[in-house]
């Protein structure tokens, strides 16, 4: 199955939104505006699948270096290449840069479509 795609494929500019699901057993349809947006949607096949290992093997990077037959530092390499990925970076603890009343108000307008993901989360990262 493909995976949504974040941005057009026409423009490559905006934001898309899914607008419907279909169920091929029942042959039910459910049409409104769904945010599909997930912090792991970003990632390569190769990121998700690190990513899936990184779990399983609870964070232990000595059980990953024998699961995935790489160096150490290779490891280290691949997990700040998903932390980046994530939209974070490595090393750099995440800081509230919002009022709880800011966040609230942000969270409503995304709801209520006034906000893109997008804009969204440069809001509630402190960019105006």
């Amino acid at each position: 199955m493909n995976k949504l795609p974040k941005q057009c494929p026409i423009c490559e500019a905006g934001d898309l939104t899914v607008t419907g699901f279909y169920c091929r057993n029942c042959d039910s349809r459910v049409e409104g505006r769904f945010v599909a947006e997930s912090p792991f949607a970003g990632l390569s096949p190769e990121q998700m699948h690190f990513a899936l290992t990184f779990v399983r093997c609870e964070g232990k990077l000595n059980r990953m270096e024998e699961e995935l037959g790489i160096s150490y530092p290779t490891i280290r390499g691949r997990l700040h290449e998903v932390i980046r990925a994530l939209g974070y970076e490595p090393g750099k603890e995440e800081a509230v840069s919002v009022s709880e009343k800011e966040r609230r108000k942000i969270l409503e307008a995304l709801e209520s479509g006034e906000l893109s993901y997008a804009e969204a989360m440069r809001r509630l990262e402190g960019e105006a």
